[in-house]
């Protein structure tokens, strides 16, 4: 089968560092579902994992963790599935990624594909779809319903992958007043479009953005990008007992910055529960298809920023240049080989 796949972490403009190869195709395993791939999105973790994860033995490793496809045979235990089911899935950080023709996935943690989407809008959305989700209603425990409980939740980055879906979430399912940032006309148009109450300019200090937009203190943050450069505005822009919940990897957090206010720290990551195949693991399975549920209701709308063709190394290597530039809105989506 197809792959494109890398033996050495090199940087993205290195033809190297992402190559189009031939694999053996994967065989499923007894809970395990095998999925003809039709469209797949590419997220910072794919860009992280490239750059610091060096393959062993001289093997190529896949990347790729979010999928759309058809399901074209399923392990020996599976129940939830079946041949010909289109589904979608951010699959397992343990096991080789989606950016191939064939690809064997654990079936408690795929979904089925909305009805109203193709495979490249669907592809956008099951690993943040996920991320936003545990971390609004399992990590910061948001209660759904729009009860005006007069809770405000900041979305730093909120024109990303996570938080173009993060905002819509909050939006819709919430009585949160929610707050996103964003630094260019172009993207904040994209979170004003997508349900944010208020847009502020994250290369700004979000405290003072906060007060000139006439804004006291907030009840809850995400933070999805830069926390470590944030860390003393956000603890400013935050509330007494507020909650602190983020994304991404700061190469150091000072927390005691959070005990005058007893702020909470809340981390989300949403391969917790596939790496260590928790007893909920099937959570995902269950979100996930009340996503798709949500789409097909028109309640929330596929997250795609562009379409960069099909899937091969060249596509891929410019999608990870856009990613790692910090200037893309939405998801990068690739689809067909």
């Amino acid at each position: 089968m197809k792959a494109i796949a890398y033996y050495h972490s090199l940087p993205i403009t290195d033809p190297q560092s992402l190559q189009d190869i031939e694999l053996p195709a994967p065989v499923a395993g007894p809970r395990d579902l095998l999925v003809e791939v039709k469209a797949i999105s590419v997220n910072p973790v794919d860009t992280k994992v490239r750059q610091n994860v060096q393959p062993e033995g001289g093997e190529a490793k896949v990347l790729g963790w979010d999928v759309a496809g058809v399901v074209t045979a399923v392990g020996s235990e599976v129940t939830l599935f079946k041949v010909g089911d289109k589904v979608f899935y951010a699959g397992s950080i343990a096991r080789a990624g989606g950016n191939s023709e064939l690809h064997a996935v654990d079936e408690r943690i795929v979904g089925h594909m909305p009805k109203t989407l193709g495979f490249a809008e669907a592809a956008a959305l099951p690993l943040t779809a996920i991320t936003a989700w545990e971390l609004l209603f399992e990590r910061l425990h948001i209660p759904q319903g729009q009860d005006d409980q007069g809770q405000s939740l900041l979305i730093v980055g909120a024109a990303g992958g996570v938080g173009s879906i993060l905002t819509q979430l909050a939006h819709q399912l919430t009585g949160l007043k929610v707050i996103g940032t964003a630094s260019r006309p172009q993207t904040q148009a994209w979170v004003r479009d997508l349900g944010a109450d208020l847009v502020i300019d994250h290369s700004q200090p979000l405290s003072e953005e906060l007060k000139k937009a006439g804004h006291g203190p907030v009840t809850h943050v995400a933070s999805l990008t830069q926390t470590d450069q944030h860390l003393d505005q956000l603890v400013d822009a935050l509330a007494p007992q507020g909650k602190l919940a983020l994304i991404d990897d700061p190469k150091a957090l000072d927390v005691t910055k959070l005990k005058r206010k007893s702020l909470s720290l809340h981390w989300e990551f949403m391969y917790t529960r596939s790496l260590f195949e928790t007893p909920d693991m099937i959570e995902q399975h269950s979100l996930l298809n009340r996503v798709a549920e949500l789409i097909d209701a028109g309640t929330l709308k596929t997250t795609v920023g562009e379409h960069f063709g099909t899937i091969n190394a060249e596509n891929l290597r410019r999608a990870h240049g856009l990613l790692e530039s910090g200037k893309s809105k939405g998801k990068i989506v690739l689809e067909g080989f």
